[in-house]
């Protein structure tokens, strides 16, 4: 489990924040830890401001909503400058779904750790094809800590890394749930449609 460095006093101190990326694949939790860490800033009071594309809105237009159904209120934004215009004079932004934006994420992100504040961004490091996915690889290699969670294969039961896309569409965003995506080991991701089920 991710244990938070010292955070008390950073952007007063006038010190520089710094970035976390939590990164998987589709049903690894990435959004429960993003609200697990963010619900425990906001239990210690203070300042947070959240995001998400606005492309998003699989569960809900506004709030960042995970798998289990937790949620958090959160800002649609179209460009991931719009989030240096948004985050005022919060300790901690928080952005879901980071492979939706633009590769000013990275700059973006950049600049609100050098301003003081902590950065905690969530998002699939591969696309379905197994390729790395938007501005990912970039904020994996300037973020201070990196968390990478795993699903379950549902075809073989191990641990799962790639999101299998079950339908014939090549488009590279192309938002969906259960019916669209599987987990999926790295044995059974090559495999493809031949995968079998032998749990």
């Amino acid at each position: 489990m991710f244990i938070e460095p010292k955070i008390s006093g950073t952007a007063a101190a006038g010190k520089a924040g710094w970035i976390e990326v939590i990164c998987g694949s589709m049903f690894s939790g990435k959004t429960e830890e993003l609200l697990r860490r963010l619900n425990r800033v906001m239990i210690a009071r203070q300042k947070v401001e959240i995001f998400k594309p606005a492309i998003d809105t699989r569960y809900h237009e506004q709030n960042v909503v995970s798998h289990n159904a937790n949620s958090i209120r959160s800002t649609p934004v179209q460009f991931s400058e719009d989030i240096l215009l948004l985050a005022g004079n919060c300790d901690v932004v928080g952005i879901d779904e980071a492979q939706f934006f633009d590769e000013e994420l990275v700059e973006v992100c950049n600049k609100l750790a050098a301003s003081g504040k902590r950065v905690i961004v969530a998002g699939l490091d591969m696309d379905f094809s197994g390729k790395p996915f938007g501005p990912m690889p970039q904020l994996l290699a300037i973020a201070e800590y990196v968390t990478k969670v795993h699903a379950i294969c549902v075809k073989c039961g191990d641990i799962a890394h790639y999101s299998y896309r079950l339908t014939a569409n090549q488009k590279t965003v192309m938002l969906g749930e259960k019916d669209t995506y599987e987990a999926r080991c790295r044995r059974c991701f090559l495999k493809g449609p031949k995968a079998e089920q032998i749990i």
